[in-house]
């Protein structure tokens, strides 16, 4: 296993983290036997939240005896003082320990919410006056989404760590933040590496050969030596098993083996592309680039992953997003240039038609 610095922490973690968001799925003996074997494979670094139900009970009793291998971190949802201090002391019971290693605020997201944890009675308070009595070893934060709060919580100077998702699928901009996080000395935990499980072969289809979207992508992130680290989310010994020696490869990579890996990806999603959750889904890797017309392929399929992924409140944005577009897909004329340059083979033109379609009455 290799280790990098945590940023500012001065902690050096696992590469390939534990994310403990898919443990209350499993049973509590499973939970146990799950992250006591990311504990013998070299892994350091268990993230969890209070928002993960009973996952913070399952990892405490995991690493009983084992406390001294491994760094905690958890997240608090709550933007007030009181509710913050309460998740802490709540997170502290569950997880049976003295102190916490890394404590983030979770999913701070949009400017409302920005303003109000970083306010006078504020979440950020209460883990400035928890890190101050010993509770907490360091603070953190994760956003999403939204790359101007993203940079201003960097800039605040208030952060030790942000967690951002990153994956060869969700890459667009995010390596901008990760660069000035990186400039500001602060860690980067990067989330969702297998876009929520989209980014593996359904267990039914894989039969007995290595989960080569896993492997490629969390090689492709780690590539960027600006990653503290990466957590993907495990249930399974077998994930495990097949997630955490990637953290025992090479990882520096040449651009031509960065875009075999980006090909690979492509082909396999092509191939087993109906059997993920959202279907034929854009890598937004730019092969496909320049269209003739000038349509910016990409950056209509992000508008459209947007809509349809994002809660209600947030569908806005992929709305604003296809409107900024200088050029909107009608302008396709299907020459099927993008097509043949496409890793997976998408039948492009069409799918413009849908985008156009979902998006001609609401933009």
């Amino acid at each position: 296993m290799k280790y990098r610095t945590l940023g500012k922490t001065g902690l050096k973690v696992s590469v390939i983290g534990f994310g403990g968001i898919k443990l209350p799925n499993i049973s509590f003996e499973e939970a146990v036997d799950v992250v006591r074997r990311a504990l013998d494979l070299g892994v350091n670094l268990i993230d969890t939240a209070r928002d993960y139900r009973d996952s913070e009970r399952k990892i405490g009793e995991a690493i009983k005896w084992r406390r001294d291998e491994c760094y905690i971190a958890t997240k608090t949802a709550k933007i007030d003082y009181s509710g913050a201090l309460n998740d802490i002391e709540a997170s502290l019971k569950e997880l049976d320990v003295d102190y916490i290693d890394l404590v983030q605020l979770h999913t701070v997201s949009n400017k409302d919410t920005y303003n109000l944890v970083m306010g006078p009675n504020g979440a950020l308070g209460a883990l400035k006056d928890a890190k101050r009595k010993g509770l907490v070893e360091h603070i953190g934060v994760s956003c999403h989404r939204d790359l101007s709060v993203m940079k201003d919580l960097i800039e605040s100077g208030e952060f030790e760590t942000i967690m951002v998702a990153y994956s060869p699928v969700d890459q667009e901009n995010v390596a901008g933040i990760i660069d000035l996080a990186t400039e500001n000395a602060m860690g980067v935990i990067a989330m969702k590496p297998l876009c929520g499980g989209d980014l593996t072969i359904p267990p039914n289809l894989k039969k007995d050969r290595p989960d080569q979207l896993v492997v490629g992508s969390l090689r492709w992130i780690l590539s960027n030596k600006n990653v503290s680290t990466v957590i993907p989310g495990m249930q399974r010994i077998r994930e495990v098993e097949e997630n955490i020696p990637v953290g025992d490869m090479k990882l520096k990579l040449s651009n031509e083996e960065r875009a075999d890996i980006i090909n690979l990806i492509g082909r396999l999603i092509g191939e087993f592309g109906k059997s993920f959750r959202y279907g034929q889904r854009c890598l937004r890797c730019y092969y496909c680039q320049p269209c003739p017309q000038g349509i910016i392929i990409p950056r209509v399929f992000r508008a459209l992953d947007m809509y349809r992924a994002y809660p209600d409140d947030l569908k806005y944005m992929g709305v604003e997003l296809y409107r900024s577009l200088k050029v909107k897909p009608d302008a396709c004329v299907e020459c099927e240039s993008c097509v043949e340059k496409c890793p997976a083979k998408f039948p492009i033109p069409e799918m413009l038609k849908e985008a156009l379609e979902v998006f001609s009455s609401i933009a």
